[in-house]
């Protein structure tokens, strides 16, 4: 197997058996790691350093299969893989989320920080919006002695993130449908803000939608800072998604997650979204953030002004992701 082609496959799985296969896994697991161990690749450094993530992945998820238990929890199969953990089913609805790099347990600790801060200070109506945090332990590895924060999440069944959401719609969303999205986003923030804690990385794929029950959970709170504080990183791949203050390491605040917020919403638009909507969104992307709106709630009010003038009186409207 080649170094380019191991790549792609550790890029593309989204689970073990994607991964690993289900015939012969040792020996994919093997072929994987000859292709891209360290001193095998060439000398470019783009390749390298794809090749040195996609071998720490492989060894890490591999490593995972071979564990049955963790704590008090027995890893079932890989939920989900994402920006730097990988989520493992444990259960009675709950994620073992387990960090990939031994270096990310300080993001770790920011999203069991930001998770019991919420639950303590938001209001309880709204805490649905959010993960809820079961449990956080450290497990050292047996055969390195790395040591890894964990977290436990309480899971939803049935959600899909916006990236799912734009595949299935790829000529965009009619604007009613992403109010709705939208009004539940701003939710979500509010109760965050209020409790003095910024998400840091509102992306399309930290944004969990249920269609049939118009939910929406946030998700990966990796990235959290507290209101004026700074984002301490920004996920690989997605940095036009950021606002200026984050690029400048400057304090962040509620603007932050707005701005990035309204980017998520405006992507999923089709070329029929009305003008006035436009307009309301142009106003939350500013470019310093003193300019921006501060109050996710009072925001949502706006919204449902403009709402209210384009659609008159709200009513329900189903939405599938079959179109």
């Amino acid at each position: 197997m080649r170094t380019a082609e191991a790549i792609g496959l550790v890029t593309a799985a989204r689970t073990d058996t994607d991964l690993f296969g289900t015939d012969h896994p040792a020996r994919r697991y093997r072929e994987l790691v000859a292709a891209l161990h360290p001193d095998r690749l060439p000398a470019d450094p783009a390749v390298r350093a794809d090749a040195t993530d996609a071998f720490i992945q492989v060894t890490t998820r591999w490593q995972a299969r071979q564990v049955t238990v963790l704590g008090d929890y027995r890893l079932g199969a890989l939920a989900h893989s994402g920006d730097l953990a990988d989520l493992y089913d444990v259960g009675d609805d709950r994620l073992l989320k387990l960090p990939r790099r031994p270096s990310d347990n300080d993001l770790m600790a920011r999203e069991a920080h930001a998770l019991c801060t919420i639950a303590e200070r938001g209001d309880p109506r709204y805490l649905p919006y959010v993960p809820r945090l079961v449990d956080e332990f450290r497990h050292s590895d047996a055969t390195t002695g790395a040591e890894r924060r964990i977290n436990v999440l309480a899971t939803v069944p049935g959600l899909h993130h916006l990236d799912e959401v734009r595949r299935a719609y790829p000529d965009g969303l009619d604007a009613r449908d992403v109010a709705w999205m939208w009004r539940r986003l701003l939710v979500a923030l509010g109760l965050a803000h209020r409790a003095g804690i910024v998400h840091g990385a509102v992306l399309p794929r930290h944004v969990l939608i249920e269609p049939d029950a118009h939910g929406v959970v946030l998700v990966d709170w990796c990235f959290s800072a507290p209101v004026g504080g700074t984002i301490p990183a920004m996920v690989p791949g997605h940095q036009d998604w950021y606002p200026p203050e984050v690029f400048r390491k400057r304090p962040c605040g509620p603007g932050t997650d707005i701005w990035m917020a309204t980017r998520c919403m405006t992507s999923l638009l089709n070329r029929h979204a009305p003008r006035e909507l436009l307009t309301f969104a142009q106003g939350c992307r500013h470019r310093f953030l003193s300019d921006r709106p501060d109050d996710a709630w009072r925001l949502l009010r706006e919204l449902d002004q403009v709402l209210d003038r384009l659609y008159g009186p709200r009513t329900f409207r189903p939405f599938t992701l079959n179109p």
